[in-house]
């Protein structure tokens, strides 16, 4: 937590060089720093007695770059960033492949720049989102860097690695040539490129620790299938995937509705008043021009996009909250006699912010893929909720008298027609959701065989990462510890402080129990 009323103390700028990595190769640059530059601390943080500033660039085989940026601060943290050229394409020859770019953020406490720690490398939930950006210390960061040097890793295709927006894939001229690209960013890839950042960050190019979150996890699970070598443990946090051969999504989304339904229950149960304004919204919207209503950025609203917001609103520790304030602001009011009932802009705006979908479309492409190995999703969301007769059907739930109920973590082909943001990729994800020649993700013989120790929170009422199905692939990993709880939901080690990660690195070391 920071700090709040500390005086500032101004400190005298003394500039030096640190190597990380040492390297033969290295060529230094050490700007003179202008008087201008001087960084303001907090008094109640461990301040350091000299500003350190470091521009490096190191040059490795097939002429691939590291370029290493200046230390800077945020409140009780020191931070600096990383930049790494790898191939698009591990197969090929490192010389002439083509090369993609990788960013990862270096954070340390205070004081502790130049102090020999491990690393811990971070994998974020996604697919097809960037790494958090510290403002501050505080949470599970403050607990990782009491001991470790942690690295912030954006995955390949998001934050400022090469990122893949809706404005930069439009480069592509053809929706054959763009999924030709995304299959290189995957999990497999994505371990491919924490290994090329570990062997030019850790000294002597040692193993380093692993956390995932979410699909952070599913990527730590391919790490320990393919490259186990570059790890001295993993901590896993609602992140164990299905490990089946074929696609594992049809398994995933049967067991995933089950849980959605008992979440859309728990919600109701919460806010029973939503029952009724939720029926009134779908009216409106099924008896508008065209079956809904026009979005902020150009997409259009109908009954089975508003199910949507249960992506968000049903699996994070105070979706309940913010789903329910939004419908408390779903209506215009009726200032002039007569006026026509309205959606509000707060509300239709809210909607889209809370979909992401215009600033982070990887995730709605590359979704179903990370079930896939082998074999095609087909649209497996999509398919497996028909077998529910109709329960998800927002228009017969109104006409039935029954609660409307919100949709999970899915994505559905009409969405690529809805979603203004995701329209001009509506035949790539076709042909990715057609594609059948996706590689292992997995090494099921080498998970059995595991020498790497592993700790995994294992949420209970997860929606995102069935608990049956967590359990399932845990007792096919040697010597995985699994902590199962329902003290909290997906989003527990956000929500959790430093509890959650201090519970699994204490399993490790022998001090938390299991249960």
């Amino acid at each position: 937590m920071r700090t709040l009323g500390a005086p500032l103390v101004l400190l005298k700028p003394h500039l030096y060089l640190h190597r990380f990595s040492p390297s033969p190769r290295a060529v230094s640059l050490s700007p003179v720093l202008p008087i201008s530059k001087i960084l303001y601390f907090q008094a109640s943080s461990r301040a350091v007695s000299t500003i350190t500033q470091m521009a490096e660039t190191t040059t490795g085989v097939g002429g691939s770059e590291h370029v290493t940026g200046y230390w800077f601060s945020v409140p009780d943290l020191r931070l600096r960033d990383h930049h790494f050229t790898v191939p698009l394409d591990y197969s090929l020859d490192i010389r002439t492949c083509p090369k993609i770019s990788v960013f990862a953020r270096e954070v340390v406490s205070v004081g502790k720049e130049e102090q020999s720690l491990p690393c811990l490398l971070y994998l974020q939930g996604g697919p097809g989102f960037e790494c958090m950006r510290p403002t501050e210390a505080g949470g599970w960061i403050s607990k990782a860097c009491e001991e470790y040097r942690v690295i912030l890793m954006d995955q390949r295709g998001t934050g400022l690695s090469t990122p893949l927006t809706l404005s930069s894939m439009s480069q592509f001229k053809s929706a054959e040539a763009l999924v030709d690209y995304l299959k290189h960013f995957r999990a497999d890839n994505i371990v491919n490129d924490a290994e090329f950042i570990r062997k030019r960050l850790v000294i002597d190019s040692g193993p380093w620790t692993v956390l995932g979150q979410s699909y952070g996890g599913f990527c730590a699970v391919t790490y320990l299938s393919f490259a186990p070598q570059g790890l001295k443990q993993v901590l896993l946090t609602g992140g164990i995937p299905p490990i089946g051969i074929g696609c594992t999504a049809d398994a995933v989304y049967r067991a995933c509705f089950e849980q959605i339904v008992l979440q859309n229950e728990k919600y109701y149960k919460r806010f029973p008043q939503d029952i009724e304004i939720v029926h009134e919204v779908v009216t409106h919207l099924a008896e508008s021009e065209g079956g809904g209503v026009p979005l902020p950025s150009g997409g259009f609203l109908t009954p089975r996009g508003l199910q949507l917001l249960g992506l968000s609103g049903l699996g994070s520790s105070t979706g309940f909250e913010r789903l329910h304030y939004m419908f408390e602001a779903v209506w215009d009011p009726v200032i002039v006699p007569g006026a026509p009932k309205r959606v509000s802009y707060y509300f239709l705006n809210a909607y889209e912010k809370w979909l992401d979908f215009d600033t982070n479309p990887l995730y709605a492409l590359m979704h179903e893929s990370i079930y896939c190995q082998g074999a095609s999703s087909l649209w497996s969301a999509h398919r497996i909720m028909t077998e529910n007769g109709g329960q998800f059907d927002a228009i017969k739930a109104v006409k039935e008298g029954r609660p409307v109920l919100f949709t999970g973590e899915m994505i559905f082909p009409w969405m690529f027609d809805e979603m203004h943001a995701l329209r001009p990729f509506k035949e790539v994800a076709q042909l990715l959701a057609e594609k059948k020649d996706w590689p292992p993700l997995y090494d099921i013989a080498s998970l059995n065989n595991n020498k790497v120790p592993v700790a995994a929170a294992v949420y209970y009422d997860d929606m995102y990462v069935n608990f049956k199905l967590a359990l399932d692939t845990a007792s096919q990993i040697e010597g995985i510890r699994p902590w199962i709880t329902n003290e909290y939901m997906h989003s527990g080690l956000r929500d959790g402080g430093g509890q959650v990660l201090g519970h699994l690195l204490g399993m490790l070391k022998g001090k938390k129990p299991l249960f």
